[in-house]
């Protein structure tokens, strides 16, 4: 399941990858003879109630939800081996509950590909050149290294130094300020001011600043017309890289004490392992000494430190502090040391123009492409409404091995995500063994899909609703599991109950026979898939039995998983898409306004648009705007990229997070989209945070 945030910043952790969602739709809940002939339980069904559960099929989807939340799935990241077993494996039971798994060109696999990373290209080159044909050449990994989160490009362009690369205006501090930097090269320090200071108005929550992010620095630059960016190491963190290093020496030379105590008194059985315990604490200290002897703790970034660049046009490097230093010197400037101290000690900015200094070279940063897949089964219909489809869904990936989307800083563990979401793809898997099994077809054609890449953003839903088997105009509901294997005091909430005027009667009456306790949520928009088919304009539901201290960590495995409880949303789920199969009627839909709540959009002004991560390319992609939002009010729509906000270029979502952080509610702003290849430019009056 995504993390919900509204209008603007990715999750991440999220990263990432996240999905936002947006705030502002209002509930229009239309008073029309349609709700006369809401849908009521179908008797074809058969009530499961807690006291009636079948033994077998609770064995069999526990044993699925072992299997899918495995160490061998690798938690399911889209880019693992383990992502394509667990595809096999739902395509395999799809054919075997009776699904036609023939209807897409690859059979049941809808194949797209995607953005998953970077590698480094073949050309790498840089160098500062001054007047009188002075040159200052620059080696690949000994004085600088590419990014793995910029772009590709040559450049031949003035230089400046923009300092910590900050534009804070809650702290009134600028180093951009009285500077242009448009189409030059700037050079930014890492972290922020007063580093080690807890009184700083850069310490932040927990001494973090939002202010000391790359993706921030980068976008800051980028928005203000950049070239390229060079970033350079602060001293501070030079200093205290020397300090870490010296209580590593400490450390390990403790340990080699303690190693040779015990090697000392070690017994006959016992002498092997002491003298692995030995050299390994002998090992430790040499390594720990060699560092300091070394000397050299300005570090250079590694390639995929801090993710890919998803596209991001502008090259990034970082440079060592001896040959920014070497520049600064040639160019009569103070050291990278003197002028941080300079900051640090007043908080005035020391950004200046390096006069007649260049940087000239190449940056070379290829997008690493992965082949990703919906699992498509198909139950066909029968009758004068067969040509109409229900799709029934849950996604099958996961976070792999932790990284971005993880809340588990730092792990590298199996991420098995067994409730996130191998529950709702075995609960697919058995809706579709139930419904398959009927001897009397249903009425409407019902679309059986397990979504991939959810977790990045909800790409595989966008990708079906851009590209969908059956006509996307005739698709009259979507149904949707994410999360359902954690039943707690019979609690389930449903998501959409608002979007189609029968709804609200039919989930009710439904989950009186299962013994449920609901939680309705009006909402069509939200932190899963379902939102992407009500982008469509399509009626929802989707169904959640609600976050727990295991998501998006190592821990959310298999032992955890309330199968019971989940047979229970099965059979309640079963009714209803059994329902909105035979009633002669489809389900009107219905624009909502009101938020979805699971994150707000803090002191941001409300923007209203809705993000499309099935779209990759420069600028922010839009799938649409929020019903009455400040962005359909102005005219956005479907489709449209935004480009500039203001006169801050846009190259993606954290560009324009960034640039509506800078303006406040009620202010008017110009934005400038393309549509259609053309640009448009349209004034957006900014709402009141959400």
């Amino acid at each position: 399941m995504s993390v919900l945030k509204i209008d603007t910043t990715p999750r991440r952790s999220f990263a990432g990858i996240c999905f936002l969602a947006l705030t502002g739709l209002s509930v229009v809940l239309a008073q029309s003879a349609s709700r006369v002939q809401g849908e009521t339980p179908a008797k074809t069904a058969t009530p499961v109630v807690k006291s009636e559960q079948d033994p077998q099929l609770n064995q069999r989807m526990l044993d699925a939800i072992k299997y899918l939340a495995s160490d061998e799935m690798e938690g399911r990241g889209v880019d693992t081996r383990g992502i394509n077993l667990a595809a096999d494996y739902i395509v395999k039971e799809f054919k075997a509950a009776g699904l036609n798994v023939q209807t897409v060109d690859d059979g049941a696999f809808q194949k797209f590909t995607i953005n998953t990373g970077s590698k480094l290209g073949p050309v790498n080159e840089l160098q500062l050149a001054g007047p009188d044909g002075k040159t200052i050449p620059l080696v690949y990994d000994k004085d600088f290294r590419a990014c793995s989160f910029g772009g590709s490009g040559k450049f031949d362009a003035d230089l400046a130094f923009c300092g910590y690369g900050i534009d804070a205006e809650d702290v009134k501090y600028s180093d951009y300020a009285g500077l242009d930097v448009k189409d030059k090269v700037v050079i930014i320090m890492r972290r922020t001011p007063q580093q080690g200071d807890k009184n700083s108005p850069f310490a932040g929550a927990h001494g973090i600043s939002r202010y000391a992010a790359l993706r921030y620095k980068v976008s800051t630059a980028f928005g203000k017309g950049a070239k390229a960016i060079l970033f350079v190491n602060d001293y501070y963190s030079t200093e205290e890289n020397k300090k870490e290093a010296k209580e590593l020496e400490r450390d390990a030379v403790e340990e080699l004490v303690t190693a040779t105590e015990n090697w000392e008194k070690a017994k006959d059985g016992k002498q092997a392992d002491a003298d692995r315990e030995l050299k390994k604490a002998l090992h430790g200290v040499q390594q720990s000494r060699k560092r300091i002897k070394d000397g050299n703790f300005d570090v250079l970034m590694d390639f995929g430190y801090a993710g890919g660049g998803e596209g991001r046009s502008i090259p990034i490097a970082q440079i060592s502090i001896e040959k920014c230093n070497q520049l600064l010197k040639d160019a009569a400037k103070p050291t990278l040391q003197e002028l941080e101290s300079t900051i640090d000690d007043g908080l005035k900015p020391q950004s200046f123009v390096l006069p007649d200094w260049k940087a000239r070279g190449e940056i070379s940063v290829e997008q690493v492409r992965t082949e990703i897949k919906n699992v498509i089964g198909v139950l066909e219909g029968k009758g004068p409404f067969a040509d109409e489809t229900i799709v029934i869904g849950a996604h099958y990936d996961h976070v792999g091995f932790g990284g971005e989307g993880s809340l588990a800083p730092g792990s590298t563990d199996v991420h098995n995500g067994a409730d996130d979401n191998a529950s709702g793809t075995v609960a697919l898997i058995e809706l579709a063994r139930k419904l398959a099994a009927r001897k009397t077809p249903l009425p409407r054609r019902i679309v059986f899909i397990a979504f991939t890449g959810e977790e990045r953003g909800l790409i595989g839903s966008a990708h079906y609703v851009k590209n969908p088997l059956f006509d996307i105009k005739n698709t009259v509901a979507m149904l949707n599991m994410d999360m359902v294997g954690r039943l707690t005091d019979d609690k389930l909430t449903v998501f959409g109950t608002g979007t189609a005027p029968r709804w609200n009667k039919l989930v009710e009456e439904t989950a009186k026979a299962y013994d449920l306790k609901l939680s309705l949520k009006p909402e069509g928009f939200g932190p899963s898939d379902h939102s992407s088919f009500y982008g469509k304009q399509i009626p929802v539901l989707h169904l959640f039995t609600g976050t727990h201290t295991d998501y998006h960590r190592p821990s959310d495995d298999w032992d955890k998983i309330n199968i019971p409880g989940m047979q229970r949303i099965i059979g309640f789920l079963e009714e209803i898409a059994i329902a909105t199969a035979e009633n002669p009627k489809r389900p009107e839909y219905v624009k909502i306004e009101q938020p979805a709540t699971a994150m707000r959009s803090g002191n941001r002004p409300y923007f209203g648009s809705i993000p499309d991560f099935g779209v990759e390319g420069p600028g922010y992609h839009i799938s649409g705007a929020a019903p009455d939002s400040p962005a359909d009010k102005a005219g956005l729509k479907a489709g449209d990229t935004i480009i500039n906000m203001g006169k801050t270029k846009i190259d993606g979502l954290d560009d324009f997070d960034l640039a509506l952080r800078m303006f406040s509610s009620g202010e008017e702003v110009e934005v400038t989209v393309l549509r259609d290849g053309k640009r448009v430019k349209l004034m957006v009056k900014l709402g009141k945070p959400k």
